[in-house]
Order: structure tokens, then sequence, then C-alpha cells
């Protein structure tokens, strides 16, 4: 079934479009799921603790592309739904390039000064070294990482989903298969985990490019383009939010893993990492149907198609809902087998990290929303505030949330935050929808 930006969309059509791009973030969140589960079972608590520490670093560096394809691709689809295919195409390839160039930069200078900032970040001993060694080998790939971030949104801008999601899933499995074959078969431990993603990132990065270079039948293909500041400020102001959403995130996650060290040691940091592989799957349907059908939304808008606006947005929070009902009862109902998947061979870490999910699992009743409103926002190429959104649920409520909430509640009042930051982002979006509906006669 063959389904373009400007059909009509009832439900069914609506999952149809968004499941490929749901599908391949759940992928792409599996890369440091596998990595985990490996380094956690076969190499040791303390390196499973390292990974963990690091890969805040690593997400806020790969965001780059996150912010040009988020951005660079409501801006795309706006062109598009304006019927200036040309200009669409010139965009396309220097937003592609730009995410190329700035990746390798970013990642020279972050391969020089990784040591320092992760002993800064508080790391000794074993731990720090682990999590360099780590992070550098996953920084050689950092361009690629950021271009796979990037065209799992331009796959579906060019009509593709479905062929994003074939190379989000080779990626994926090959990135399983390494692992095995490096951690358990050649036993190079740490190393080998590092190896695996990074191979499998570089493949997310490089089959695109093959694929958009050559002549191919989607709408979208790398051709010749020039500099256009402006497009690229659009862009970097449309995808803001996505940018500020990663950051925000990563630097979270920096935060809360001083906490428990100072609230639970080293099983607090372990406990935490596997709340934030399940974390990552989860949210990564509310993030997947969100990219999947912000070029929709972007399309519509640029069209003019009002009516449209209106149907997508009642309809996607109708489909969030039943997603994040869904999404409490199943973390519900395994957050003793999950906890048991990781640290099964640590009693006391495997209780902490049961009691952790029980509490944890409330939050995603309720970020669902907030995801989709800065998405919905950024395909109105509405930036500021897609990206005030992102800030305020990603970093200042949940940032006052883990500050104060342990001072009460100690370690509990950690897993508490997240819950109590997403309740309030909830509401603050609602607001935010309510008071836009005019401006943009959704």
């Amino acid at each position: 079934m063959t389904i373009q930006l400007s059909d009509h969309f009832n439900y069914r059509k609506l999952l149809l479009f968004t499941i490929p791009s749901m599908i391949m973030m759940v992928f792409t969140s599996i890369y440091s799921v596998v990595d985990g589960f490996f380094v956690s079972n076969f190499v040791g608590k303390t390196p499973f603790a390292a990974v963990n520490f690091i890969m805040p670093v690593l997400m806020i560096l790969g965001s780059v592309g996150f912010m040009f394809g988020a951005g660079g691709s409501a801006l795309v689809s706006k062109t598009m739904g304006e019927g200036d295919d040309e200009k669409a195409q010139r965009l396309f390839s220097l937003f592609v390039y730009c995410t190329a160039i700035c990746g390798i930069v970013i990642a020279v200078i972050s391969f020089i000064f990784l040591r320092p900032l992760a002993s800064l970040m508080g790391a000794e001993g074993a731990m720090l070294d682990n999590g360099v060694t780590y992070g550098r080998i996953l920084l050689v790939a950092l361009p690629c990482y950021m271009l796979q971030f990037e065209f799992q949104s331009f796959f579906i801008t060019a009509g593709k989903p479905q062929l994003g999601l074939a190379v989000t899933v080779i990626c994926g499995l090959a990135n399983m298969v390494l692992d095995a074959v490096f951690v358990v078969v050649f036993s190079w431990g740490l190393v080998g985990a590092a190896l695996a993603t990074a191979f499998s990132q570089i493949l997310g990065g490089v089959i695109p490019i093959f694929y958009f270079s050559r002549k191919n039948n989607s709408q979208l293909r790398l051709t010749k383009t020039e500099l256009d500041g402006k497009a690229l400020l659009k862009a970097c102001t449309n995808g803001s939010s996505e940018l500020m959403s990663n950051i925000s995130t990563s630097v979270v996650s920096m935060l809360y893993n001083f906490q428990l060290m100072r609230y639970a040691g080293e099983n607090g940091i372990a406990a935490y990492g596997v709340l934030m592989y399940v974390n990552m799957i989860f949210l990564a349907i509310f993030i997947g149907y969100s990219t999947g059908i912000a070029p929709v939304v972007a399309y519509h808008y640029g069209a003019k198609n009002h009516l449209e606006l209106k149907g997508l947005l009642r309809k996607s929070y109708v489909v969030i809902g039943i997603f994040a009902v869904s999404m409490f009862v199943l973390a519900e109902i395994l957050a003793k087998p999950l906890a048991g998947i990781f640290v099964g061979y640590d009693r006391e870490l495997m209780g902490m990290t049961k009691r952790a999910f029980t509490i944890y699992s409330f939050s995603f009743l309720f970020s669902g929303i907030a995801i989709y409103g800065s998405s919905f926002f950024t395909a109105l190429n509405d930036g500021l505030t897609s990206a005030l959104i992102s800030f305020l649920r990603s970093l200042v409520f949940q940032v006052a949330a883990v500050l104060i909430l342990p001072v009460f509640l100690e370690i509990d009042g950690i897993w508490f935050s997240v819950v109590a930051a997403e309740m309030v982002a909830a509401m603050m979006t609602v607001f935010f929808i309510a008071v836009k509906r005019k401006k943009y006669q959704y």
C-alpha cells in the first residue's frame, strides 16, 4: 500500500505510515541495550556501570544529527508541500553534507578531551579507564551515527519509511550478532562491545548515503547544493527542540548518576542503567510515532490544509493514549523479568532495580504527550515553542525534581523524579496546544 504525504490519514493509514518509524527508533535504542546486556553478564558490573556513565556524553554528541534530521525534514517537507521539489532536493543535500562535516569535527575534538571530561564528571579508576575506552571507539563512528539519526527522518520525508526500517533492522541485527561474537566467542570484553556498536553505526550512516546519492524512486536525492545560511538557521531552529531534548536528557542522566552515587553507590548507577535501557525502548515508540507523522503535519501545514491538521492532532493523541496505558501495564508486569535479565546475578542489585521499575513505570502514562507536542510544533516550523517544551520537560522539571525529591524520599525520590517531571510537562504541553490552536488553525 503506497502512502503519500498528501493523503488523507485515517487511523489505519496513520499506523501503517508510522510503524516503520517506531520500529526504527526501537532498533536504534537496542544498540546500547544489547551492549549493556553483554557487558553486564559477560564482562562485569564495573564495566557495565562505565558504559552507562559515558553513554550520556555520546548521546549529546550524536544529537546534532537529530537536530538536522527533525528540523531539516520539517523544512524540506514544507517546501515540498509548497510545490518546490527542486529546492527541497537542494536543502536535503545541504543538511546531509553539513551533518557529515560537523560529525568529523566533533569526533576529533571529543576524542582528545573525553578523558578529562569523564574525570571531571567524577569517574575514576577502572570506571574512568573503561568509560574512556568504550567512548573513544564509538567516537570513530560518530559522523555515521549522526547521519543515521538524520536519515531516519529523511527516509520518512522521502516517502520510504519501510526502507529506513530495513536499514535500521540490518544495523540492529549486525550489532547483536557482533556483540555475541566479539564479547562471548572472542572474549574481547568491553572493546568487543564497543566495536560491535561502532560497526553497526557505520552501516547506518553509509547505506543511506549510497541510496540517496544514486538515482532512486524516492522523492529525495543527494545533488549539488549551495550554502544557504538562512535555511541552515531555520533547520537548526526547527530542530532545536530535538537537540535540546537529547542534550537535556544526557545532562540529566549525568545528574542522576551523581545523585545515585551519593545515595546508592555503584549499584544505583547499574540499576539506573537498566531503567534507561527499557526507557529508551519504550520512549522510542513515542519518538518514532512523532518523527513518523511530523513530515505529514509539515506537508499539510505548507499546503494550508487545516482540516487535515486538526484530524492528525486528534487522532495522534488517541494513539498516544493507547500506547501510554499499554506501556505502563507492560512495565509493571515485566519489572522482575527485565531486572533479572540484566542484573539477576546480584540479589541486592536486582531488588533495587525491581523497586525502581515499579515506580518509574508511571512516567510512561505522561511522557508521550510532551514528546508528540514538541514534534508537532517542530513540524509547524515553530521551533521556539517546540524547544521550550523540550527544555522544560527534559531539563528544568527533571533537574528540579531530582534535586528536591531525594531530600524527602532518599533513593525512591530519584525514581519518582521522572514521574513528577513528565506529569508537569504533559500539562504544560496541553496548555501550549490550546493557546496556539487559532494561530495554526488546527
